[in-house]
Protein backbone atom coordinates (compact mmCIF):
# COMPACT_ATOMS: atom_id res chain seq x y z
CA UNK A 1 0.00 0.00 0.00
CA UNK A 2 1.45 3.37 -1.03
CA UNK A 3 0.36 6.95 -0.35
CA UNK A 4 -1.33 7.47 -3.74
CA UNK A 5 -3.48 4.36 -3.17
CA UNK A 6 -4.48 5.67 0.26
CA UNK A 7 -5.47 9.03 -1.27
CA UNK A 8 -7.49 7.31 -3.98
CA UNK A 9 -9.38 5.17 -1.42
CA UNK A 10 -10.11 8.20 0.75
CA UNK A 11 -11.19 10.25 -2.28
CA UNK A 12 -13.67 7.56 -3.35
CA UNK A 13 -15.12 7.23 0.16
CA UNK A 14 -15.28 11.00 0.56
CA UNK A 15 -17.28 11.26 -2.67
CA UNK A 16 -19.60 8.39 -1.68
CA UNK A 17 -20.31 9.70 1.82
CA UNK A 18 -20.26 13.41 1.06
CA UNK A 19 -17.73 13.92 3.88
CA UNK A 20 -14.77 16.20 3.18
CA UNK A 21 -11.35 14.88 4.20
CA UNK A 22 -8.08 16.87 4.27
CA UNK A 23 -4.48 15.77 4.61
CA UNK A 24 -2.78 18.09 7.10
CA UNK A 25 0.47 18.87 8.85
CA UNK A 26 3.76 17.21 8.02
CA UNK A 27 2.76 15.85 4.60
CA UNK A 28 1.85 19.29 3.25
CA UNK A 29 4.91 20.89 4.83
CA UNK A 30 7.40 18.28 3.63
CA UNK A 31 5.92 18.26 0.12
CA UNK A 32 6.51 22.02 -0.14
CA UNK A 33 10.02 21.62 1.26
CA UNK A 34 10.68 18.74 -1.16
CA UNK A 35 11.65 16.52 1.74
CA UNK A 36 11.08 12.77 1.97
CA UNK A 37 7.51 12.06 3.00
CA UNK A 38 7.14 10.27 6.33
CA UNK A 39 5.34 6.96 6.62
CA UNK A 40 2.57 8.43 8.75
CA UNK A 41 -0.22 10.67 7.49
CA UNK A 42 -2.72 12.83 9.37
CA UNK A 43 -6.20 13.52 8.03
CA UNK A 44 -8.88 15.93 9.28
CA UNK A 45 -12.45 14.81 8.68
CA UNK A 46 -15.28 17.37 8.57
CA UNK A 47 -17.48 14.96 10.44
CA UNK A 48 -16.69 12.01 12.67
CA UNK A 49 -13.07 10.96 12.35
CA UNK A 50 -13.76 7.63 14.04
CA UNK A 51 -16.72 6.78 11.81
CA UNK A 52 -14.79 7.62 8.63
CA UNK A 53 -11.80 5.56 9.84
CA UNK A 54 -14.07 2.54 10.31
CA UNK A 55 -15.39 2.98 6.78
CA UNK A 56 -11.83 3.24 5.50
CA UNK A 57 -10.71 0.13 7.42
CA UNK A 58 -13.63 -1.87 5.99
CA UNK A 59 -12.03 -1.60 2.55
CA UNK A 60 -9.16 -3.84 3.62
CA UNK A 61 -8.83 -7.37 4.94
CA UNK A 62 -7.38 -8.18 8.36
CA UNK A 63 -4.19 -9.25 6.63
CA UNK A 64 -3.67 -5.70 5.36
CA UNK A 65 -3.62 -3.98 8.73
CA UNK A 66 -5.24 -3.02 12.02
CA UNK A 67 -7.52 -0.22 13.18
CA UNK A 68 -6.75 1.35 16.55
CA UNK A 69 -9.61 3.41 17.94
CA UNK A 70 -9.56 6.41 20.31
CA UNK A 71 -13.27 7.10 20.78
CA UNK A 72 -12.75 9.74 23.50
CA UNK A 73 -10.98 11.90 20.91
CA UNK A 74 -13.08 10.94 17.84
CA UNK A 75 -9.85 9.60 16.35
CA UNK A 76 -8.58 6.33 14.93
CA UNK A 77 -5.34 5.13 13.39
CA UNK A 78 -5.11 2.51 10.66
CA UNK A 79 -1.77 0.71 10.49
CA UNK A 80 -0.86 -1.05 7.23
CA UNK A 81 1.19 -4.15 7.98
CA UNK A 82 3.32 -6.60 6.04
CA UNK A 83 3.91 -10.13 7.26
CA UNK A 84 7.56 -11.10 7.66
CA UNK A 85 9.06 -14.54 8.01
CA UNK A 86 10.65 -15.31 11.36
CA UNK A 87 11.73 -18.35 13.31
CA UNK A 88 10.91 -18.76 17.00
CA UNK A 89 13.40 -20.07 19.56
CA UNK A 90 11.89 -23.56 19.22
CA UNK A 91 12.60 -23.49 15.47
CA UNK A 92 8.97 -23.10 14.43
CA UNK A 93 7.74 -20.40 12.06
CA UNK A 94 5.83 -17.59 13.75
CA UNK A 95 3.99 -14.63 12.27
CA UNK A 96 5.52 -11.20 12.68
CA UNK A 97 4.67 -7.94 10.99
CA UNK A 98 6.37 -4.70 10.06
CA UNK A 99 4.61 -1.37 9.66
CA UNK A 100 4.37 -0.07 6.09
CA UNK A 101 2.27 3.04 6.65
CA UNK A 102 0.15 4.66 9.36
CA UNK A 103 -2.85 6.89 8.63
CA UNK A 104 -4.73 8.75 11.34
CA UNK A 105 -8.23 10.21 10.99
CA UNK A 106 -9.50 12.85 13.41
CA UNK A 107 -12.67 14.87 13.39
CA UNK A 108 -12.03 18.60 13.09
CA UNK A 109 -11.66 19.63 16.70
CA UNK A 110 -10.33 21.96 19.32
CA UNK A 111 -8.77 20.68 22.49
CA UNK A 112 -7.44 22.25 25.67
CA UNK A 113 -5.97 21.18 28.98
CA UNK A 114 -7.58 22.12 32.27
CA UNK A 115 -5.12 23.75 34.64
CA UNK A 116 -4.99 20.65 36.85
CA UNK A 117 -5.21 17.92 34.21
CA UNK A 118 -2.98 16.11 31.72
CA UNK A 119 -5.96 15.03 29.60
CA UNK A 120 -7.38 17.45 27.03
CA UNK A 121 -11.06 18.30 26.60
CA UNK A 122 -12.14 17.87 22.95
CA UNK A 123 -14.97 19.74 21.14
CA UNK A 124 -15.94 19.80 17.41
CA UNK A 125 -14.65 22.65 15.23
CA UNK A 126 -14.37 23.99 11.67
CA UNK A 127 -11.34 23.24 9.48
CA UNK A 128 -9.85 26.69 10.14
CA UNK A 129 -10.40 26.30 13.88
CA UNK A 130 -8.76 22.87 13.71
CA UNK A 131 -5.75 24.32 11.90
CA UNK A 132 -5.52 27.13 14.44
CA UNK A 133 -4.85 24.58 17.20
CA UNK A 134 -1.85 23.15 15.35
CA UNK A 135 1.55 23.78 16.89
CA UNK A 136 3.16 25.94 14.18
CA UNK A 137 2.04 27.70 11.04
CA UNK A 138 4.20 25.44 8.87
CA UNK A 139 2.14 22.52 10.17
CA UNK A 140 -1.20 24.36 9.92
CA UNK A 141 -1.82 23.80 6.21
CA UNK A 142 -4.23 21.33 4.61
CA UNK A 143 -5.20 19.92 1.22
CA UNK A 144 -8.54 18.33 0.43
CA UNK A 145 -8.53 14.78 -0.94
CA UNK A 146 -10.53 14.97 -4.19
CA UNK A 147 -12.71 12.14 -5.54
CA UNK A 148 -9.99 10.89 -7.92
CA UNK A 149 -7.37 10.83 -5.16
CA UNK A 150 -5.58 14.02 -6.21
CA UNK A 151 -5.09 16.99 -3.88
CA UNK A 152 -6.92 20.29 -3.86
CA UNK A 153 -5.47 23.76 -3.30
CA UNK A 154 -3.49 24.33 -0.14
CA UNK A 155 -5.60 25.80 2.67
CA UNK A 156 -3.24 28.15 4.49
CA UNK A 157 -5.06 30.57 6.80
CA UNK A 158 -1.98 31.34 8.95
CA UNK A 159 0.70 32.02 6.29
CA UNK A 160 2.52 28.74 6.72
CA UNK A 161 3.97 28.91 3.19
CA UNK A 162 5.48 32.31 3.95
CA UNK A 163 7.08 30.99 7.14
CA UNK A 164 8.40 27.99 5.24
CA UNK A 165 10.22 30.31 2.83
CA UNK A 166 11.62 32.30 5.75
CA UNK A 167 12.49 29.07 7.62
CA UNK A 168 10.64 30.32 10.69
CA UNK A 169 8.74 28.54 13.45
CA UNK A 170 5.75 30.58 14.59
CA UNK A 171 2.50 29.64 16.33
CA UNK A 172 -0.84 30.16 14.50
CA UNK A 173 -2.39 31.85 17.53
CA UNK A 174 -0.78 33.84 20.32
CA UNK A 175 2.13 31.66 21.58
CA UNK A 176 0.81 31.66 25.13
CA UNK A 177 -2.55 30.27 23.96
CA UNK A 178 -0.91 27.60 21.79
CA UNK A 179 1.50 26.49 24.52
CA UNK A 180 -1.08 26.56 27.29
CA UNK A 181 -3.32 24.28 25.25
CA UNK A 182 -0.56 21.66 24.93
CA UNK A 183 2.75 22.57 26.63
CA UNK A 184 4.60 19.79 24.82
CA UNK A 185 4.50 22.04 21.76
CA UNK A 186 7.34 24.03 23.33
CA UNK A 187 9.52 20.92 23.12
CA UNK A 188 8.28 20.31 19.58
CA UNK A 189 9.59 23.77 18.68
CA UNK A 190 13.07 22.77 19.78
CA UNK A 191 12.82 19.50 17.87
CA UNK A 192 11.59 21.11 14.64
CA UNK A 193 14.33 23.74 14.86
CA UNK A 194 16.88 20.92 14.78
CA UNK A 195 14.98 18.74 12.30
CA UNK A 196 14.22 21.47 9.75
CA UNK A 197 17.09 23.88 10.58
CA UNK A 198 14.45 26.58 11.22
CA UNK A 199 14.71 29.57 13.54
CA UNK A 200 12.18 29.96 16.35
CA UNK A 201 10.44 33.34 16.06
CA UNK A 202 11.47 35.70 18.86
CA UNK A 203 7.95 36.18 20.24
CA UNK A 204 7.43 32.42 20.22
CA UNK A 205 10.80 31.88 21.89
CA UNK A 206 10.06 34.34 24.68
CA UNK A 207 6.71 32.63 25.30
CA UNK A 208 8.49 29.28 25.61
CA UNK A 209 10.61 30.70 28.40
CA UNK A 210 7.57 32.26 30.11
CA UNK A 211 5.40 29.16 29.92
CA UNK A 212 8.17 26.59 30.55
CA UNK A 213 6.77 25.67 34.03
CA UNK A 214 3.55 24.65 32.28
CA UNK A 215 5.43 21.58 31.02
CA UNK A 216 4.87 20.07 34.47
CA UNK A 217 1.36 18.95 33.48
CA UNK A 218 2.69 16.84 30.58
CA UNK A 219 3.32 13.17 31.26
CA UNK A 220 6.90 11.92 31.57
CA UNK A 221 6.27 9.43 28.76
CA UNK A 222 5.38 12.18 26.28
CA UNK A 223 8.38 14.27 27.33
CA UNK A 224 10.68 11.28 26.91
CA UNK A 225 9.26 10.53 23.46
CA UNK A 226 9.73 14.11 22.28
CA UNK A 227 13.27 14.27 23.66
CA UNK A 228 14.20 11.08 21.78
CA UNK A 229 12.75 12.54 18.58
CA UNK A 230 14.93 15.61 19.07
CA UNK A 231 17.97 13.43 19.67
CA UNK A 232 17.15 11.58 16.44
CA UNK A 233 17.64 14.69 14.29
CA UNK A 234 20.69 15.33 12.12
CA UNK A 235 22.13 18.03 14.44
CA UNK A 236 20.60 17.59 17.91
CA UNK A 237 22.58 20.42 19.49
CA UNK A 238 20.36 23.00 17.75
CA UNK A 239 17.38 21.71 19.70
CA UNK A 240 19.37 21.06 22.88
CA UNK A 241 20.54 24.66 23.01
CA UNK A 242 16.93 25.78 22.51
CA UNK A 243 15.85 23.56 25.43
CA UNK A 244 18.56 25.13 27.58
CA UNK A 245 18.00 28.77 26.64
CA UNK A 246 14.21 28.50 26.98
CA UNK A 247 14.68 26.91 30.44
CA UNK A 248 12.65 23.87 29.38
CA UNK A 249 15.46 21.57 30.52
CA UNK A 250 14.92 22.88 34.06
CA UNK A 251 11.47 21.35 34.07
CA UNK A 252 12.44 17.72 33.44
CA UNK A 253 16.26 17.39 33.48
CA UNK A 254 17.72 20.21 35.61
CA UNK A 255 20.97 18.25 35.80
CA UNK A 256 21.78 19.32 32.23
CA UNK A 257 21.74 23.11 32.82
CA UNK A 258 23.98 22.50 35.85
CA UNK A 259 26.75 21.57 33.40
CA UNK A 260 26.97 25.17 32.16
CA UNK A 261 29.64 27.62 33.24
CA UNK A 262 33.38 27.88 33.72
CA UNK A 263 35.20 28.55 36.99
CA UNK A 264 38.71 29.91 37.45
CA UNK A 265 41.07 29.41 40.39
CA UNK A 266 44.66 30.68 40.34
CA UNK A 267 44.55 31.01 36.57
CA UNK A 268 43.24 27.48 36.08
CA UNK A 269 39.94 27.02 34.22
CA UNK A 270 38.02 23.98 33.05
CA UNK A 271 36.06 23.61 29.83
CA UNK A 272 32.37 24.46 29.69
CA UNK A 273 30.88 21.02 30.17
CA UNK A 274 27.55 21.96 28.62
CA UNK A 275 29.08 23.05 25.31
CA UNK A 276 31.29 19.97 25.35
CA UNK A 277 28.31 17.69 26.02
CA UNK A 278 26.22 19.08 23.18
CA UNK A 279 29.22 18.74 20.86
CA UNK A 280 29.58 15.08 21.91
CA UNK A 281 25.94 14.43 21.05
CA UNK A 282 26.46 15.93 17.58
CA UNK A 283 29.58 13.82 17.10
CA UNK A 284 27.63 10.66 17.96
CA UNK A 285 24.90 11.72 15.51
CA UNK A 286 27.51 11.66 12.74
CA UNK A 287 28.40 8.05 13.57
CA UNK A 288 25.15 6.46 14.76
CA UNK A 289 21.42 6.97 14.26
CA UNK A 290 20.55 5.51 17.70
CA UNK A 291 18.74 8.17 19.79
CA UNK A 292 19.47 6.19 22.97
CA UNK A 293 23.22 6.26 22.30
CA UNK A 294 22.97 10.00 21.75
CA UNK A 295 21.10 10.21 25.07
CA UNK A 296 24.06 8.44 26.69
CA UNK A 297 26.25 11.15 25.18
CA UNK A 298 24.02 13.79 26.75
CA UNK A 299 24.51 12.19 30.18
CA UNK A 300 28.09 10.94 29.97
CA UNK A 301 29.47 13.83 32.08
CA UNK A 302 26.27 14.55 34.00
CA UNK A 303 27.97 14.08 37.39
CA UNK A 304 30.82 16.51 36.76
CA UNK A 305 29.20 19.43 38.61
CA UNK A 306 28.83 17.25 41.73
CA UNK A 307 32.40 15.88 41.56
CA UNK A 308 34.20 19.08 40.52
CA UNK A 309 37.10 19.99 42.78
CA UNK A 310 40.19 22.15 42.49
CA UNK A 311 43.35 20.38 43.67
CA UNK A 312 46.46 22.51 44.00
CA UNK A 313 48.89 20.16 42.27
CA UNK A 314 46.40 18.83 39.70
CA UNK A 315 44.06 21.65 38.75
CA UNK A 316 40.37 20.95 38.22
CA UNK A 317 39.36 17.34 38.84
CA UNK A 318 36.16 15.33 38.37
CA UNK A 319 37.22 12.12 40.04
CA UNK A 320 34.75 9.23 39.99
CA UNK A 321 32.19 11.19 37.96
CA UNK A 322 31.54 8.10 35.86
CA UNK A 323 30.43 6.14 38.94
CA UNK A 324 28.18 8.88 40.30
CA UNK A 325 26.95 9.44 36.74
CA UNK A 326 25.76 5.84 36.59
CA UNK A 327 23.57 6.43 39.65
CA UNK A 328 22.25 9.70 38.25
CA UNK A 329 21.24 7.97 35.02
CA UNK A 330 19.00 5.67 37.07
CA UNK A 331 17.40 8.68 38.79
CA UNK A 332 16.85 10.57 35.53
CA UNK A 333 15.68 7.46 33.67
CA UNK A 334 13.05 6.66 36.28
CA UNK A 335 11.87 10.28 36.27
CA UNK A 336 11.35 10.06 32.50
CA UNK A 337 9.63 6.65 32.86
CA UNK A 338 12.24 4.96 30.69
CA UNK A 339 12.30 1.19 30.47
CA UNK A 340 14.63 -0.74 32.78
CA UNK A 341 16.43 -2.07 29.72
CA UNK A 342 17.13 1.43 28.36
CA UNK A 343 18.27 2.71 31.75
CA UNK A 344 20.72 -0.17 32.11
CA UNK A 345 22.09 0.45 28.61
CA UNK A 346 22.71 4.16 29.20
CA UNK A 347 24.07 3.71 32.73
CA UNK A 348 26.54 1.07 31.52
CA UNK A 349 27.93 3.40 28.84
CA UNK A 350 28.20 6.29 31.31
CA UNK A 351 29.94 4.07 33.87
CA UNK A 352 32.54 2.78 31.39
CA UNK A 353 33.13 5.79 29.13
CA UNK A 354 36.53 6.60 30.67
CA UNK A 355 37.85 3.06 30.73
CA UNK A 356 39.10 2.76 27.13
CA UNK A 357 41.42 5.74 27.61
CA UNK A 358 43.47 3.74 30.12
CA UNK A 359 43.95 0.84 27.68
CA UNK A 360 45.90 2.68 25.01
CA UNK A 361 49.43 2.46 26.41
CA UNK A 362 51.77 -0.01 24.76
CA UNK A 363 52.46 -1.64 28.12
CA UNK A 364 48.83 -2.53 28.84
CA UNK A 365 48.31 -6.29 29.03
CA UNK A 366 45.42 -8.27 27.56
CA UNK A 367 43.75 -8.60 30.97
CA UNK A 368 42.05 -5.15 31.17
CA UNK A 369 41.06 -5.46 27.51
CA UNK A 370 39.37 -8.78 28.32
CA UNK A 371 37.51 -7.19 31.21
CA UNK A 372 36.25 -4.38 28.99
CA UNK A 373 34.99 -6.89 26.43
CA UNK A 374 33.24 -9.06 29.01
CA UNK A 375 31.69 -6.16 30.95
CA UNK A 376 30.38 -4.31 27.89
CA UNK A 377 29.43 -7.30 25.71
CA UNK A 378 27.10 -6.13 22.91
CA UNK A 379 27.44 -2.49 24.00
CA UNK A 380 31.18 -2.37 23.33
CA UNK A 381 30.83 -0.95 19.80
CA UNK A 382 28.51 1.79 21.08
CA UNK A 383 30.92 2.59 23.91
CA UNK A 384 33.72 3.14 21.41
CA UNK A 385 31.48 5.46 19.37
CA UNK A 386 30.80 7.45 22.55
CA UNK A 387 34.51 7.56 23.39
CA UNK A 388 35.47 8.80 19.93
CA UNK A 389 32.71 11.40 20.09
CA UNK A 390 34.07 12.57 23.45
CA UNK A 391 37.05 14.10 21.63
CA UNK A 392 35.90 17.68 21.04
CA UNK A 393 39.22 19.52 21.08
CA UNK A 394 39.69 22.20 18.43
CA UNK A 395 43.35 21.22 18.09
CA UNK A 396 43.24 19.06 14.95
CA UNK A 397 46.68 17.56 15.52
CA UNK A 398 45.69 16.44 19.02
CA UNK A 399 42.33 15.18 17.75
CA UNK A 400 43.92 13.04 15.02
CA UNK A 401 46.37 11.58 17.52
CA UNK A 402 43.62 10.63 19.97
CA UNK A 403 41.48 9.06 17.25
CA UNK A 404 44.46 6.98 16.15
CA UNK A 405 44.72 5.73 19.72
CA UNK A 406 41.19 4.38 19.41
CA UNK A 407 42.14 2.72 16.11
CA UNK A 408 44.94 1.00 18.01
CA UNK A 409 42.58 -0.04 20.81
CA UNK A 410 40.11 -1.54 18.34
CA UNK A 411 42.91 -3.64 16.89
CA UNK A 412 43.79 -4.84 20.40
CA UNK A 413 40.15 -5.72 21.08
CA UNK A 414 39.90 -7.68 17.82
CA UNK A 415 43.09 -9.59 18.68
CA UNK A 416 41.85 -10.55 22.15
CA UNK A 417 38.45 -11.52 20.78
CA UNK A 418 40.04 -13.78 18.21
CA UNK A 419 42.43 -15.31 20.70
CA UNK A 420 40.04 -15.80 23.62
CA UNK A 421 36.62 -16.08 21.94
CA UNK A 422 35.17 -13.70 24.55
CA UNK A 423 32.08 -12.32 22.83
CA UNK A 424 29.89 -14.96 24.49
CA UNK A 425 32.10 -15.31 27.54
CA UNK A 426 31.36 -17.78 30.30
CA UNK A 427 33.53 -20.35 31.98
CA UNK A 428 33.66 -23.54 29.87
CA UNK A 429 33.35 -25.46 33.15
CA UNK A 430 29.69 -24.91 34.01
CA UNK A 431 27.83 -25.05 37.32
CA UNK A 432 26.37 -28.50 36.64
CA UNK A 433 29.83 -29.95 36.09
CA UNK A 434 31.18 -28.32 39.25
CA UNK A 435 28.34 -29.77 41.32
CA UNK A 436 28.94 -33.24 39.86
CA UNK A 437 32.69 -33.17 40.54
CA UNK A 438 32.24 -31.81 44.07
CA UNK A 439 29.11 -33.70 45.02
CA UNK A 440 27.40 -30.43 45.93
CA UNK A 441 23.90 -29.06 45.50
CA UNK A 442 23.19 -25.59 44.04
CA UNK A 443 24.27 -22.86 46.44
CA UNK A 444 26.57 -19.87 47.03
CA UNK A 445 29.73 -22.02 47.00
CA UNK A 446 29.10 -23.02 43.38
CA UNK A 447 28.70 -19.36 42.48
CA UNK A 448 31.97 -18.45 44.21
CA UNK A 449 33.84 -21.19 42.32
CA UNK A 450 32.40 -20.07 38.97
CA UNK A 451 33.38 -16.47 39.73
CA UNK A 452 36.96 -17.54 40.52
CA UNK A 453 37.20 -19.55 37.30
CA UNK A 454 36.02 -16.57 35.28
CA UNK A 455 38.48 -14.28 37.10
CA UNK A 456 41.34 -16.62 36.30
CA UNK A 457 40.39 -16.64 32.62
CA UNK A 458 40.04 -12.86 32.42
CA UNK A 459 43.33 -12.28 34.24
CA UNK A 460 45.11 -14.65 31.90
CA UNK A 461 46.00 -17.19 34.60
CA UNK A 462 44.41 -19.96 32.55
CA UNK A 463 43.37 -20.45 28.93
CA UNK A 464 39.67 -20.10 28.05
CA UNK A 465 39.50 -23.79 27.17
CA UNK A 466 37.61 -26.59 28.97
CA UNK A 467 40.45 -28.93 29.93
CA UNK A 468 42.69 -26.08 31.08
CA UNK A 469 39.94 -24.56 33.24
CA UNK A 470 39.02 -27.98 34.62
CA UNK A 471 42.65 -28.57 35.60
CA UNK A 472 42.74 -25.18 37.34
CA UNK A 473 39.49 -26.05 39.13
CA UNK A 474 41.11 -29.20 40.55
CA UNK A 475 43.81 -27.04 42.15
CA UNK A 476 41.35 -24.74 43.95
CA UNK A 477 38.33 -26.90 44.79
CA UNK A 478 39.69 -28.25 48.08
CA UNK A 479 40.04 -24.70 49.42
CA UNK A 480 36.36 -23.93 48.69
CA UNK A 481 35.18 -27.31 50.04
CA UNK A 482 37.20 -26.72 53.21
CA UNK A 483 35.59 -23.32 53.70
CA UNK A 484 32.18 -24.92 53.21
CA UNK A 485 32.93 -27.59 55.82
CA UNK A 486 34.06 -24.96 58.33
CA UNK A 487 30.89 -22.96 57.74
CA UNK A 488 28.66 -26.05 58.21
CA UNK A 489 30.29 -26.76 61.62
CA UNK A 490 29.23 -23.36 62.94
Amino acid sequence: MNISQVFKTIGTLSHQTGIQVYVVGGFVRDQLLERDIKKDLDFVVLGSGLAFAKTFAAQFSEENGRLIEFPDFDTARYVFLEETNSVAENGEQEKQYRTLLEVEFAGARKEAYRSDSRKPVVVPATLEEDLSRRDFTVNAMAQQILPDGTLGEIVDPYDGKKDLKERLLRTPLEPGETFSEDPLRMMRATRFSAQLFFEIEKKTYLAMKKYAPRLSIVSAERIQEELMKLLGTAKPSIGLWALYKSELFDQFMPEVPDLAGVEEVKGYTHKDNLSHTFAVVDNIAEQSDKPLLRFAGLLHDIAKPDTKKFVADRGWTFDMHEHLGKKMVHTIGKRLKMSTRDIRYVSKLVRWHLQPISLMDDGVTDTPVRRLIVNLKDELDDLLILCRADITTGNQKKKVHRLKNYDYLEVRIAEVLEKDKLRAFQSPVRGEEIMEMCGLKPGPTIGKIKKELERAILDGDVENEHDAVKAYFETIKDEYLKDLEEWEKL
